[in-house]
């Protein structure tokens, strides 16, 4: 098999996930539209981490201000992009 027809895995795994100062929310939807739009983005994109192999990112920091809305798909669509940013 060459290079670009290897299947590449990307596994994300989220332990626990908390949101400070948004009202009330769909915790379903948000976690719905953020797998929807991270696997989107990774399919894509890619992962430039991952390019030379294996890695483990234990934590992100330092991600951008999310949108104040109760959209649960708005939400989810923006934390997804803001995790793929800082992988």
């Amino acid at each position: 098999m060459g290079l670009n027809e290897e299947a590449r895995t990307v596994r994300v795994d989220i332990g626990e996930l908390v949101l400070d100062g948004f009202g009330p929310l769909d915790p379903d939807g948000v976690s719905a539209a953020f797998r929807t739009e991270l696997t989107r983005l990774v399919r894509e994109r890619g992962v430039p981490l991952a390019v030379d192999g294996g890695r483990v990112v234990d934590a992100l920091s330092g991600l951008p201000p999310l949108p104040a809305t109760t959209s649960p798909s708005r939400l989810g669509e923006a934390l997804a992009r803001a995790v793929h940013a800082g992988l």
